[in-house]
């Protein structure tokens, strides 16, 4: 196992590697590297299930803590990509090993008639996170200048104002308690489509398919456009984006959970001290 520490405990940090800086163009990454890592297939699947304990661990600290103090630190994790990128996996393969007490996991997907009612932010903070949670979203406010952007469903004038809104709002969350981790899953047009073959292929993952995604591949130079937009325009230093090249799987669910992991660690967690006098009842438990 020391080896395939080694592979992810790099000089450079994931969230140095991943990071969106100035200048960064989205068709200049290749969706099958594995910045900050250096092992192979394997090496990446032994090293998931080797840091496991310790998100685990933090995790309960991060709940902890506001459950026996009185902190009110919580976790926004969000996870975009086009359709196929793994973000199924993301929830199964890293949030799915913490205790389901301290996450609440929200798939936003088409906004209802009563959503379109409200500012586009209204659903979203209907499901931020409690104190001591970690909140997931699958997909988010960026579908707001993503699909909206794309397939012209408001006037342009009004979803390129939504790129300070989301500023603002971001600010304001990371100003509260919140750390926000914000991801996008980068895949290949040509993985996506080997992805979606698969699913046509096999009977048991037909329940996955959806005959739109097909219609959406024909926008997909529009939503790279899209993304690389809201890259640039929403990347605060109080919240950054992160890029996760998203064509090897095992790599895109390692680089998230090692992105949630260095978050966490930064928060610098500590076990909520006794509000009783422990000798006290150890000795009362002895007696009985």
């Amino acid at each position: 196992m020391a080896e395939d520490r080694r592979t992810v405990d790099s000089d450079r940090p994931f969230t140095e590697a991943l990071r969106v800086r100035e200048g960064f163009g989205l068709s200049d990454l290749d969706p099958r590297s594995t910045p900050a890592f250096t092992g192979r297939k394997a090496d990446g699947k032994a090293a998931l299930l080797e840091h496991d304990d310790e998100l685990s661990s933090l995790q309960e600290q991060l709940y902890a803590a506001s459950v026996g103090g009185d902190s009110r630190r919580r976790v926004l994790l969000i996870v975009q990509g086009m359709d196929t990128s793994g973000k199924g996996g993301i929830m199964r393969h890293v949030v799915g090993r913490v205790d389901p007490q301290g996450v609440q996991i929200t798939a936003f997907k088409k906004p209802t008639e009563e959503e379109l009612r409200h500012p586009f932010l209204w659903r979203i903070r209907k499901r931020l996170p409690e104190p001591g949670k970690i909140g997931v979203f699958d997909r988010s406010h960026y579908e707001d200048v993503l699909v909206v952007r794309v397939h012209d469903l408001v006037p342009q004038q009004e979803w390129s104002s939504r790129y300070a809104t989301i500023n603002d709002f971001e600010q304001e969350l990371v100003e509260d308690g919140i750390t926000v981790i914000k991801v996008m899953l980068h895949i290949s047009a040509a993985e996506q489509k080997e992805r979606l073959g698969k699913r046509l292929d096999r009977p048991d993952k037909h329940w996955k398919f959806n005959p739109g995604d097909i219609d959406e591949r024909e926008n997909w130079s529009d939503y790279q456009e899209a993304y690389q937009a809201a890259l640039e325009r929403c990347n605060i230093d109080a919240a950054p984006w992160f890029v996760v090249p998203a064509d090897r799987k095992w790599y895109a669910r390692l680089a998230v959970q090692q992105l949630l992991l260095e978050h966490l660690r930064a928060l610098d967690l500590r076990w909520p001290v006794a509000t009783f006098d422990v000798e006290e009842q150890k000795a009362r438990l002895a007696r009985t």
